[in-house]
């Protein structure tokens, strides 16, 4: 019996030893509370903030948020562009400033665009101007491979 017990303990310090870096623990928590506090701090006003998520079959344009909200509640947008042509476009650059973070002016218009490839449909926003404030903003997705690869087909969603 003893012996019995030794193996089934030794078995279970193995398993836990091999299992041990399977942890789902954030690697960028630390990343993730200093942006979640500048978003505490962000002061109210009649912008959003905007970041890109460039993929190549869609046209989509990315996330939208009011200041001092969490991406969590940010809105997967089309651009209305009549106004103000979207940065990367202005550019005659597509997709050059994915992952880059906006402040937006504009509105919602209330109108749903279909976009056939996502089979999806999202608010429209109405860009009337913006400022880029970052090039390499901490990430929004957690755990998502190749969330902000242009070719993958992955449609991530903030948390």
């Amino acid at each position: 019996m003893t012996l019995r017990r030794s193996l089934a303990l030794a078995l279970l310090f193995t398993l836990m030893t091999l299992f041990s870096g399977c942890a789902t623990a954030d690697p960028n928590l630390q990343t993730r509370q200093t942006m979640l506090a500048e978003i505490k701090a962000e002061p109210p006003g009649d912008y959003f903030i905007a970041r890109r998520y460039y993929k190549v079959d869609y046209k989509f344009w990315g996330y939208i948020r009011k200041p001092g909200q969490d991406w969590s509640a940010a809105r997967m947008v089309m651009l209305n562009e009549q106004q103000k042509l979207a940065p990367d476009r202005e550019l005659g650059k597509i997709g050059s400033d994915n992952g880059y973070e906006y402040k937006f002016y504009g509105n919602f218009s209330g109108e749903t665009v279909y976009e056939p490839a996502s089979n999806g449909f999202y608010p429209e926003f109405v860009l009337k101007g913006y400022e880029l404030r970052n090039v390499s903003p901490a990430s929004i997705f957690k755990g998502v491979t190749g969330a902000l690869d242009p070719q993958r087909r992955v449609i991530a969603k903030p948390y």
